[in-house]
């Protein structure tokens, strides 16, 4: 099978012009067209499709007082190539390293093929290995139980999530999805990537991420405001484009985020971990339809 690489914002543009969708200014690659036999009942044919690139990213960190800096590996995450800085700077604010914009010096990359990126952290930050390391087990095995992973994101979050109550009419709840549709240009080429999305409480789109995995992009969203200093988004909807999971409830409440909607269903430990943060959960957003979840208590004709 032949493999074909084409440039990513060629391959928008043409789409976006086809369908009439804006335009998602991304630099890298992360489309790639491949030939392939389709079949539909009893015909077949030789065509093209597109697929949505997946790569490794390590993620390496750099730290230490001047004069003795240390290199260590410390995650590697299959992505979609593309805003590579923003997701390094949103695992590393998410994950509970870094606090603030000024935290991170630089993020580039160390190869040719752009699948190694060095985070460089100012030489002021206190950084402690050990409990990076202790931090990371218990990510990443979900903390042994869910109390113990909800226990533990309550020590290292360090937006809370804003008691100001604001309005959301269930009309703009219900537009949300198809608004984000029509912004995945991406998802339109291979329809094999997940979104993560920013609106207003006028239901208005702010800002999109897609990657194939569904962390990475919501990754990549919360680095991008990070980095320009707009954290916490207290005042903001976010909406995934799949099902709610404990970890990125995680990354919501992190960076202090009152209201997640979802397309798909969340997991029980999601639910737990937004009653536990205050978050108004929704699941099921479809259609003209959705379930809440959590937050019950504060949720009075949809006022959060």
């Amino acid at each position: 099978m032949k493999f074909f690489y084409y440039s990513f914002h060629s391959i928008v543009q043409f789409l976006c012009n086809r369908n009439g969708f804006q335009t998602i200014n991304m630099k890298n690659q992360a489309v790639k067209e491949v030939n392939i036999r389709k079949f539909r009942g009893d015909s077949e044919s030789e065509i093209s499709d597109w697929l949505a690139v997946e790569e490794p990213l390590e993620i390496r960190l750099e730290y230490g007082p001047a004069g003795n800096r240390v290199t260590r590996n410390l995650s590697v995450t299959m992505r979609t190539p593309g805003a590579d800085e923003d997701l390094t700077a949103g695992f590393l604010f998410t994950e509970g390293i870094v606090r603030k914009a000024e935290d991170i010096v630089s993020v580039r990359h160390l190869d040719v093929f752009g699948n190694v990126a060095l985070a460089s952290l100012h030489p002021d930050l206190n950084f402690d290995l050990q409990k990076l390391e202790r931090h990371f087990y218990t990510t990443s095995s979900c903390g042994v139980c869910g109390k113990t992973s909800i226990d533990a994101l309550k020590t290292t979050a360090t937006c809370s999530v804003s008691e100001r109550k604001f309005e959301i009419a269930p009309e703009i709840i219900f537009t949300l999805p198809e608004k984000l549709r029509h912004a995945q240009a991406t998802f339109d080429a291979t329809g094999g990537l997940h979104a993560a999305a920013l609106f207003s409480q006028k239901g208005e789109l702010i800002s999109l991420r897609e990657d194939v995995g569904r962390h990475n992009a919501l990754d990549k969203l919360i680095g991008s405001h990070f980095l320009q200093g707009e954290i916490p988004l207290d005042d903001v909807i976010l909406l995934l484009s799949g099902r709610a999971s404990f970890e990125l409830l995680q990354k919501a409440a992190m960076a202090g985020i009152s209201v997640v909607c979802a397309v798909g269903a969340p997991s029980s430990l999601a639910v737990e971990t937004a009653e536990s943060f205050g978050i108004a959960l929704i699941g099921f957003l479809r259609e003209n339809r959705f379930n809440v979840y959590s937050s019950l208590k504060v949720w009075r004709g949809l006022m959060v």
